[in-house]
């Protein structure tokens, strides 16, 4: 009987070197990554996305070469490139003579749609193997809700907690009597507190930038490709992740909501990138945490440990369920009917907001803000201006370094737009200018006055934050979490609505020049 011939295709977001595929060596397995338009193409990247990702890929595929593995690797440019997963493995599979294709079931249901189709097409036999790379199966989240009306994170993070035996006692009790210790958690930077210097990498991806120039592809943001500061392999991403346990999750939690002009990175991981590429496993990051702060209680408190564990083990995870549970119809929710573009500044951080031009500006310069900057201030901010969810969807997929579908539309469309009605989130994320000046120092030095609600400078925030709960008192008045609210909303006075509500229309119309 003849030996099957195999290809293997590894897609650019699974870099996982120890997947059991490369447990050992066998000469008739060919691997096979891609450089593709139609993966620069789909959205419009931050330069600094598809840098990273080339680099990464470049570099876990030679890595493949010295463990003697075999590997095929299209360049973007390359003549024989035809672009496209399907053309090119169809061509390999004529050129080589491959008798079996594989490939890992793949995070975005774009892509495995696209995969689906392709092995329907195929000649030869095929089969599609787990990432071994997160805690839950795609349909997990699905199966422990079923039958339920209403989706509850912490509900699944304490199951996830209990099954995977991470900080629980006797089986089942949560470590220190308590799941969730996030009220712990919010606090703002005081004024003479100087983060710590964020680890900054120094890679030359200049070669690949002249690729991505050469090939007309279409980026945002800017970059020193000499000087490329993001991890771009499984060595650089275990350095980040040390560095993050030893000098910054002692502080991690206290402050993960705060926000401050020319700090960009505080006490954040900024390990999404590199385990959404699947260069480090979340596993290894929450055992990483917690040898941590088992070897040193007295310097890191506890909620420090379960704020960080929470975000992964719970959200991460959560987000990925709900995203496999819900498409492809998740990315036609608009449950207030927005239909306003963007505003221009999201492309150039050129508005007086400062709070606005702050995280704009960060996110063009370092393709990264942290998750409060992305729900608080520009989420917000485009929930209050009505822009559809398909525009702030492609903004955030673009232009952050970690952005992949299943985890930007759950947080986009769910919990920043609540465009899917409440699937993630209880209520919308919107506020004034309180919330914002109680987190951060924006407002400090803004243009806008953050006490004034109308009149000459009143800052934007105030006039859209009510415009919004009058316009949607139909869908919102009920909401237990917002009633609060509407009550404070009926008790102004008839002139003091009115002042807000034509201060917002006029904010609205001349949205582009805030």
């Amino acid at each position: 009987m003849n030996k099957s011939k195999i290809v293997r295709l590894i897609l650019g977001d699974q870099l996982n070197i120890n997947h059991s595929w490369f447990c050992e060596v066998n000469n008739d397995v060919t691997y096979v990554l891609m450089e593709i338009q139609s993966e620069t193409n789909y959205a419009q990247h931050h330069i600094q996305k598809v840098l990273a990702f080339f680099a990464a890929m470049q570099q876990f595929a030679a890595h493949l070469k010295s463990l003697k593995h075999q590997v095929i690797y299209y360049k973007l440019n390359d003549k024989n490139n035809l672009q496209s997963f399907d053309k090119n493995i169809q061509s390999l599979i004529n050129t080589h003579g491959f008798t079996h294709f594989e490939y890992l079931l793949p995070d975005e249901y774009r892509v495995d749609e696209h995969l689906l189709l392709l092995t329907k097409n195929l000649k030869i036999t095929h089969r599609a193997y787990d990432t071994e790379h997160f805690y839950t199966e795609r349909n997990e989240l699905g199966n422990f809700f079923k039958g339920k009306k209403t989706y509850l994170m912490e509900s699944f993070y304490r199951y996830m907690r209990k099954k995977h035996q991470v900080l629980v006692v006797n089986g089942d009790q949560p470590l220190h009597g308590q799941w969730n210790f996030d009220g712990d958690n919010r606090e703002k930077l005081p004024k003479n507190h100087h983060p710590i210097a964020p680890l900054l990498f120094s890679n030359d991806v200049s070669e690949i930038e002249k690729e991505i120039i050469e090939a007309n592809v279409k980026t945002i943001g800017t970059v020193n490709s000499n000087n490329f500061i993001w991890p771009v392999n499984r060595a650089q991403s275990i350095e980040l992740l040390n560095f993050f346990v030893e000098h910054c999750l002692a502080l991690f939690g206290t402050f993960q909501d705060a926000m401050a002009p020319n700090e960009w990175s505080l006490y954040h991981s900024r390990l999404s990138f590199a385990m959404n590429i699947k260069m480090i496993s979340p596993q290894e990051v929450i055992e990483k945490a917690i040898e941590a702060y088992q070897k040193a209680p007295d310097k890191i408190q506890y909620n420090q440990l379960e704020g960080f564990v929470r975000q992964i083990i719970g959200w991460r995870e959560y987000m990925r369920g709900i995203y496999w549970e819900k498409m492809p119809q998740y990315a036609q929710f608009n449950y207030f009917e927005h239909h306003e573009k963007l505003p221009d500044y999201f492309w150039t951080g050129k508005t007086k907001m400062n709070c606005l031009k702050n995280a704009i500006q960060q996110s063009l310069q370092f393709a990264y803000a942290h998750h409060i900057q992305r729900l608080m201030i520009t989420g917000n901010f485009a929930l209050l201006a009505g822009v559809h969810p398909d525009e702030v969807d492609a903004w955030y997929l673009g232009i952050y370094i970690d952005a992949l579908e299943w985890v930007e539309i759950t947080n986009t469309r769910g919990m920043s737009q609540f465009a899917d009605g409440g699937i993630v989130g209880s209520k919308p994320y919107v506020s004034s200018a309180t919330y914002i000046n109680k987190m951060s120092s924006y407002c400090t030095g803004c243009y806008y006055n953050k006490a004034k609600k109308t009149g000459d400078k009143a800052c934007p925030f105030n006039s859209l934050y009510w415009n919004f709960y009058d316009k949607h008192e139909s869908k919102l008045a009920k909401n237990p979490r917002i009633g609060m609210m509407y009550n404070v909303w009926r008790r102004m006075q008839p002139n003091d609505k009115t002042e807000l509500l034509t201060q917002a229309e006029y904010y609205l119309k001349h949205i582009n020049e805030l």
